[in-house]
Order: C-alpha cells, then sequence, then structure tokens
C-alpha cells in the first residue's frame, strides 16, 4: 500500500515503547495514515533496566509489517537513567535520525505526554509538531503494575508478562485436577500432561516405546510455546520434563540415555514464577494404570521427584491437607505474582 494522498512525506514517532500498549498504537495508526512514509524511533538505553530492545523491537514489527510505508530505528544511548538524558545527547541523536530518514522530516508525533519544549521540537524545528491524546495510558504506569493493566496490553506483548505455574507430584495427588481448577479461578488456559494420551498407545505404559517419551518430552514444550500465547495473565502446567524423567527412569525400557539427555536439555530452558509440589497425603485412587509400585511407596517417590528438582536449582511450594487447602494456597500464591512492583 503506498499513501499517495497523505499529508505528511516523511513523519517521525518515538519512544522507549516499554512496554508497547495500546496508546502507542493508536498513534502509529493516525500518523501512519497522515504519511508517506512513518518512522518509529525505538529508544534503548544498554545501561537502563528496559525490556530487551530485540523484544520491543519485535512487538513493532509484527503490529507495523502489514505497512510497508513504515520503518523502525533503534536509538541507542549509554545514561544510566532517564534524566541523564539531556540536551547534550539530543543533537547527536537526532543527526541520527534524520541519517536514517535520509530526507526531510516534516512531521513530528507524539503522545500528550510529550510538550513543545521537548526533544522533538528542539531538534526537528522544521518539522511541524502533532500532539495526539493518549487518554493518560503511560508505560510507567503499566510498568509499575503490568497485571492491573492488562487490557492495555496489545496480544503480541501480553506472552512477555505471562507468568508460569507448574503442578507437580506423584501420581494420585490431584495435580490435573488442581491445575484445572486454577485455570478456571483465573479464566485462563492450561496445559494438561503430555503423557496421558501418548503413554496409553500400547494400552499400558510399561510397555511404551522409546519414540513414546520423545514425543511426550517434545510435544509438552511445544504445547507450552503455543498456550503462552493463548494464556490469560497466567499459564498453569501439568508436570513437565523432569516428572517425564522420572518415569523414563522408573519404567523398563530402551533408549534411557538419549531421552535423558532431551529431558535435561529442554529443563535449561525451562523457566517458571511459581511451582507447586502436591504431597502424597490424600488417597491414592486407581485411575487406569497407575503403578502400584508408586502407590505402596509413595513418600520414597515423592522424596525422589523434589530432589530431581532441588538437584536442578528448582525451588518449589509443598501443598498438603485437603484438596480445597491445597486449592486456596494455591490461589494465595499465586495472587503474589500479580502484586504491584
Amino acid at each position: 500500500m503506498e499513501i499517495t494522498e497523505a499529508k505528511y512525506k516523511c513523519g517521525m514517532y518515538g519512544g522507549s515503547f516499554d512496554p508497547l500498549h495500546m496508546g502507542h498504537i493508536r498513534c502509529i495508526i493516525k500518523a501512519a495514515n497522515l504519511c508517506r512514509r512513518l518512522i518509529i524511533v525505538i529508544s534503548s538505553g544498554v545501561n537502563r533496566d528496559h525490556v530487551n530492545i530485540r523484544v520491543r523491537y519485535r512487538w513493532l514489527y509484527q503490529l507495523t509489517k502489514h505497512l510497508p510505508h513504515v520503518s523502525l530505528f533503534i536509538l541507542e544511548d549509554e545514561c544510566r537513567s532517564k534524566g541523564e538524558y539531556d540536551e547534550a545527547q539530543w543533537e547527536e541523536d537526532s543527526r541520527k535520525v534524520k541519517e536514517f530518514a535520509g530526507e526531510p522530516i516534516d512531521a513530528v508525533f507524539c503522545g500528550s505526554d510529550y510538550d513543545e519544549n521537548s526533544f522533538w521540537k528542539k531538534c526537528y524545528t522544521q518539522a511541524e509538531l502533532i500532539i495526539f491524546q493518549r487518554d493518560e495510558i503511560s508505560s510507567t504506569k503499566i510498568r509499575k503494575d503490568v497485571y492491573s493493566h492488562w487490557d492495555l496490553l496489545p496480544n503480541i506483548v501480553r506472552p512477555y508478562y505471562v507468568k508460569k505455574v507448574l503442578v507437580i507430584g506423584t501420581e494420585s495427588t490431584g495435580k490435573s485436577t488442581l491445575t484445572q481448577n486454577l485455570a478456571m479461578h483465573y479464566n485462563t488456559v492450561f496445559m494438561e500432561e503430555a503423557g496421558r494420551d501418548i503413554s496409553e498407545r500400547s494400552g499400558t505404559d510399561t510397555l511404551m516405546l522409546p519414540s513414546d517419551f520423545t514425543d511426550i518430552l517434545l510435544t509438552h514444550k511445544q504445547r507450552e510455546i503455543e498456550l503462552v500465547k493463548q494464556a490469560n495473565k497466567v499459564l498453569f502446567e501439568d508436570t513437565d520434563c523432569l516428572i517425564t524423567k522420572f518415569f523414563i527412569d522408573f519404567l523398563e525400557g530402551e533408549d534411557r540415555e538419549r531421552n535423558t539427555a532431551l529431558a535435561e536439555a529442554i529443563a535449561l530452558f525451562n523457566e517458571y514464577d511459581l511451582i507447586l509440589f502436591c504431597e502424597p497425603d490424600v488417597k491414592f485412587v486407581q485411575d487406569g494404570d497407575r503403578s502400584m509400585e508408586i502407590a505402596n511407596n509413595r513418600e520414597e517417590y515423592s522424596e525422589k521427584i523434589k530432589k530431581l528438582y532441588r538437584d536442578r536449582g528448582f525451588e518449589f511450594v509443598s501443598l498438603s491437607g485437603t484438596y480445597n487447602e491445597r486449592y486456596e494456597k494455591a490461589v494465595q500464591l499465586t495472587d503474589k505474582l500479580f502484586e504491584p512492583k
């Protein structure tokens, strides 16, 4: 699409976009509609605590890639605080932007958090300054309390802030039910145990093929990647690769070494905001083909699973008592993940 009847030839709209929010997007749409060419300048303080510039660049690219007349430019500075970024930096940085533009910039677009004494007006005196009202939407306010401003985050941004809660334990400790109940409580998605269906391909998990474990490990990780994109603030996961490793070691079978190595490799990439361990102090229920060996030695195998996680640096919180007591404690712990900074 070429904007042939635009009011301005080359416009510029800039910010840190940390995070990118709906106020930014509405400004970008308006600015793009007014220009034959629009440059979005992404400010990046390499010594400041920003969301990684590659993440912010991707947010903006994904949201503007359907607009061929919009281009992105990263403007870096080495100031340690926003207050240090002053007129000493302005002229040099505006030179970089003008050089990138390669033509006169005749419009500078700003949100209503800027005024005519801003960097933009002082450095682009030949350009018209257009200020868009942003309904008091502020990246600063959002950073302080992301989850209270969830509706202001575009879908492309939300996965970055999604919390991940893992539920683990031995068989028949209420993991799957708790995972689903928590997902319902928070109106979000959950990831069911990938091994449940795969382990029944032979009718019994005692006769699983080595490829079944490989499928479980890869399927689980891929599902997590996809479900994070759909989650509403938090994703609940029923077990992970280390639980699969536990069963690889527990069940007899071939090719343990390669599947164990795969489980360990995936564990290196796994990060969780909260891990809940379901203690084996509820009644064991035989559901399908659950192991009686585990049923008869629940404490022993619980300790083995705990050691798996501790040895790899994962901390967890134990849940015990009735199912309702576990649920209420899990909700309490999850709520803390959303508290303002």
